[in-house]
């Protein structure tokens, strides 16, 4: 993407090597659930790649089953961890993709009641590991976070914040992520796009509820950061295909990447300036230094809206000083009055760099700050090199160990797929999925959505996650901020009051499925007119978030235009 964030080098970017794959299976869906190993352990001898050209021979679906325990605040809960694949196939049966997922889920529960919560990150190119092992899984790497000085790596802890009460998990990873790949004919760069990314989505959540017997269940999706674009587009695709939702949790979601400076540039900046304020406040650096952030927060949110961004978007137009904000916008933030003079479009990384002297702020979470030129700093973002390696190391000890699942190959954190993804949605270069989410809204008169982000997180700001969504039914949208940074589940306070708020939204959302006489689960039901604005606020014509034609498989496909690196979202 067109962008000026800073490159996200992750020291732990693992790349498999290789191809090769199990025995063949290109045969059409079977009626009934395949046979899978049920023994505690699974040595899967399938070499995984994540290369874009990539694909295996064939695939088999197997996984390691096993019963655990989970004992936190003197009770004791029995679960069944399954870690392994299943194929994702499109209408015709075809195989498409290998999955990798790993699901947490309570044995007995009755089925038709059951809910069941679909988790995967962004980037794109990020596996699911940072969600699995730091949100809402039975099991937790302490990050402690935003310190950065406790051992490495972290400890993994049974989690007292565990969602296992209200939900059936199931993590996915993306193709080339995890240990996930494409099957021949495909190559993981067929499904590394908005669209075709959706679709593969679409087809593994069918697979695994026609394997599960979950057709009945209620279901949840909850995407991170980039997977938040990937939620809209996926919901809009699964009820299409007459598979009905009842929420959509979204984390730090970035649903509109034309609003976001940091990603397109040359444009305005005014949705961080909250954020600024909020992180500035954290350092000590603002003046006053408030004793309430919440409503030093508010007001800076107000400021934004009605001062700062006219004011940016005049100085962009014809390069207008303001001297009158700048002393104003240092004691807001912190940030010395002649670094707005010099330009008074702050951007994200300037933030960064130069708000604390001497040092560099993270990205994901800016509250922490490594000395420039330190081992911490060198990958451009402290908050992700101080956690990197600890989920790299953490997950694979997890799914040997734990899990039982046995793989030679390397678990992939991160791939390249960012380098060859094609960001066009609807028509446009780069996506905006408010649309497709207004659409999902329409088509399912019960569907709720709850947003979640970090008013620490300069990657996708709290306050641009609140303008885009008030383009759609805000009476069906939630939102809750928190201290914290992209990944507000770390820390420890918001970790808790997030449950708390997920917890509510589901039972909210359970009573509405209770009382809704909407016909049988897999019928589609009527869609009413899509209510969309625009990002100035105008409502559009019914009809003009049409959508979008799902494009066929190519192999491979034509290469896209290569956005930076830099553009990375978790």
């Amino acid at each position: 993407m067109r962008a000026t964030l800073l490159t996200l080098a992750f020291s732990v970017v693992l790349v498999a090597c290789g191809g090769g794959g199990g025995g063949g299976d290109s045969a059409p869906p079977p009626s009934a659930p395949p046979p899978v190993d049920n023994q505690p352990g699974l040595t899967d001898t399938t070499v995984y790649s994540s290369a874009a050209d990539a694909s295996l021979p064939g695939a088999v679906e197997a996984a390691a089953v096993s019963t655990k325990t989970l004992t936190v605040n003197g009770q004791t809960l029995s679960y069944t961890a399954t870690a392994g694949h299943l194929i994702a196939r499109d209408a015709a049966g075809a195989a498409q993709a290998s999955v990798f997922y790993v699901a947490y889920t309570l044995p007995g529960a009755d089925l038709a009641t059951r809910p069941v919560t679909f988790f995967y990150n962004g980037g794109p190119g990020s596996a699911s590991v940072w969600l699995q092992l730091g949100s809402f899984g039975p099991r937790r790497l302490v990050t402690n976070a935003p310190d950065t000085t406790a051992a490495r790596p972290f400890p993994m802890v049974d989690n007292a914040e565990h969602f296992l009460g209200q939900s059936d998990l199931v993590f996915i990873n993306a193709v080339g992520n995890g240990y996930s790949q494409a099957i021949a004919p495909f190559i993981n760069r067929n499904f590394w796009g908005v669209d075709t990314d959706a679709a593969l989505f679409r087809d593994f959540i069918q697979r695994y509820l026609a394997v599960n017997n979950r057709a009945a269940s209620p279901k949840y999706l909850f995407g991170e950061s980039y997977g938040g674009p990937r939620t809209a587009v996926l919901a809009r695709r699964l009820q299409d295909a007459g598979v009905m939702l009842e929420g959509l949790v979204l984390q730090s979601p970035a649903m509109d990447y034309n609003s976001n400076c940091g990603i397109t540039g040359g444009q305005g900046c005014g949705g961080y300036l909250p954020s600024y304020a909020a992180v500035g406040a954290f350092h000590g650096l603002t003046q006053p230094v408030p004793t309430d952030a919440e409503a030093w927060i508010s007001q800076a949110r107000v400021y934004a809206g009605q001062v700062y961004a006219p004011a940016v978007q005049a100085w962009l137009a014809n390069q207008q000083p303001a001297p009158a904000l700048w002393q104003p916008l240092a004691d807001m933030t912190g940030l010395a009055a002649a670094r707005w003079q010099a330009n008074l479009n702050v951007s994200a990384t300037a933030f960064r760099q130069q708000l604390v002297a001497g040092h560099l702020l993270g990205r994901y979470d800016a509250r922490m700050k490594a000395p420039t030129g330190s081992a911490l700093a060198a990958d451009g973002d402290p908050s992700s090199t101080w956690i990197g390696a600890s989920f790299a190391q953490g997950i694979v000890t997890h799914l040997r160990d734990d899990l039982g699942y046995r793989n030679a190959s390397t678990y992939v954190v991160l791939s390249g797929a960012i380098n060859l993804w094609d960001f066009s949605h609807a028509g446009r270069p780069l996506p905006d999925t408010l649309p497709d989410l207004a659409a999902a809204l329409a088509q399912n008169p019960r569907l709720r959505v709850l947003a979640v982000s970090g008013y620490h997180d300069l990657a996708t700001p709290f306050r641009l996650t609140e303008t885009d969504l008030a383009r759609v039914d805000a009476g069906r949208v939630k939102i809750r901020n928190y201290p914290g940074g992209h990944m507000s589940y770390l820390d420890d306070a918001t970790r808790a009051a997030q449950l708390a708020d997920m917890k509510a939204f589901y039972a909210d959302t359970l009573a509405l499925r209770a009382t809704a006489d909407l016909g049988p689960e897999r019928r589609a039901l009527q869609a009413g007119p899509i209510i969309m604005r625009d990002r100035a606020g105008t409502p559009q014509a019914p009809g003009s978030a049409t959508p979008s034609a799902e494009p066929a498989f190519q192999a491979p496909l034509r290469d896209p235009w290569v956005p930076p690196q830099t553009m990375r979202l978790q």
